[in-house]
């Protein structure tokens, strides 16, 4: 059974992260999720002799990941509160009706180490979907016009 299930009555947050940029969150760190292992470190092949294969390898320097944690360091802190409390919500530990209560739990638990931490989720992407998804947002809009 769903979050969303067992909840019938909630009040759509306005949240301080524009909808758009928790988008942009969730794309980045989808794309960031999919790196598989390192296969081959000594490989110093063109990039066209294996399909451009190692692109798709979690190297130390991953760009996605620096672009996304960049991103949300440079977020406000109301801003990187709400990802946490809706990275939260998304993964279970509360539900839609606890906002209030779980954006304070973030607050307090507020440091400068945020960008760290959520891209440091192995399922950040998912976890934000489903956040914004109990509160009937939704990034198909985003999805449309960016893909």
């Amino acid at each position: 059974m769903t979050q969303r299930s067992q909840q019938t009555d909630f009040e759509q947050p306005d949240l301080d992260i524009p909808l758009k940029t928790v988008c942009f969150i969730i794309f980045k760190a989808h794309e960031f999720d999919a790196k598989d292992v390192v296969t081959d470190e000594g490989d110093s092949s063109n990039p066209t002799d294996d399909g451009d294969m190692s692109v798709l390898e979690d190297h130390g320097n991953d760009p996605v990941e620096e672009e996304l944690v960049s991103l949300i360091s440079e977020l406000t802190v109301d801003e990187q509160i709400d990802l946490v409390a809706l990275m939260w919500l998304g993964r279970g530990d509360y539900t839609s009706a606890d906002w209030k209560s779980v954006r304070g739990e973030a607050a307090a638990a507020h440091n400068e180490h945020t960008a760290e931490y959520l891209c440091g989720e192995p399922l950040l992407g998912d976890y934000l979907s489903e956040g914004l998804a109990l509160f009937d947002y939704s990034c198909a809009d985003y999805e449309e016009e960016h893909v």
